[in-house]
């Protein structure tokens, strides 16, 4: 149950890194969208090289922007790795394993003062086997929203270690939306490791102690992207009915 909790919670990041990039691309120009997002993308971008050499595929191109408008980051399309299926699986990992990396250092050393007041701990080893148990799951999902905003609201702006993790959260949280041609290596990279985590652990009755001391980062990780997403619905929402009222008037 440990490792198909860690899978579920990791695919409903990153889906939903996938769907807040997609708003936010809808209602911002991309080159201003990248350009907010920057440390994020150059994460990203770095992991999806490292993934690439790794395992021997063809490095064509790789900018943080294209040179036409859009100013997309530009990644190798049908890079070809030497590795056959492993290959693209771990192409469409690293970005996610380097953001997520970067989200634990960057909330050890800069983001106390909000985890401190995060006290709701949705995000576990223990997922429902029943229908009351998931509306329970998504109730409690709500509460989560609302613990990271409560914790937001109470950490202390003037101090600039607070301003930069939030910064760097919602970059890092979003740019773990999976390039082009990566999103089937992503989600099959995080299936096929969590099945193979479990097995290994119910085979040697092992169990790996950074997986059960990783749940507050997911935490923070679903928290901070279910909160950008329900905005972002609201937002897009909102605008759509304006013009809709707009053009009806």
């Amino acid at each position: 149950m440990l490792y198909a909790a860690m899978t579920f919670w990791i695919l409903v990041t990153v889906l939903t890194a996938w769907g807040v990039h997609r708003l936010w691309s809808g209602m911002v120009k991309p080159s201003v969208l990248n350009a907010l997002l920057l440390p994020g993308t150059l994460i990203a971008l770095l992991g999806h090289i490292l993934g690439l050499l790794i395992t021997g595929a063809t490095v064509k191109t790789a900018t943080l922007y294209k040179d036409d408008e859009s100013g997309d980051p530009e990644t190798t399309i049908n890079p070809r790795p030497r590795i056959p299926i492993i290959g693209p699986l771990v192409i469409g990992l690293l970005p996610l394993l380097a953001c997520g990396t970067a989200i634990y250092f960057a909330a050890r050393y800069l983001g106390g003062a909000i985890m401190a007041h995060m006290s709701t701990p949705v995000v576990g080893p223990k997922l429902p086997t029943t229908l009351t148990g998931v509306f329970q799951m998504l109730r409690d999902h709500i509460s989560l929203v609302e613990s990271i905003v409560a914790a937001t609201r109470a950490a202390d702006f003037h101090h600039w270690k607070t301003g930069l993790f939030v910064y760097l959260l919602i970059c890092l949280t979003v740019r773990m939306a999976p390039f082009v041609g990566t999103l089937r290596g992503a989600i099959g990279a995080i299936v096929v490791l969590g099945i193979g985590a479990g097995m290994i652990a119910s085979l040697f009755d092992v169990a790996d102690p950074r997986v059960q001391t990783g749940w507050s980062i997911l935490n923070l990780t679903v928290a901070a992207l279910s909160f950008l997403l329900l905005v972002s619905l609201l937002i897009r929402g909102g605008v759509g009915l304006f013009r809709l009222l707009s053009n009806n008037a």
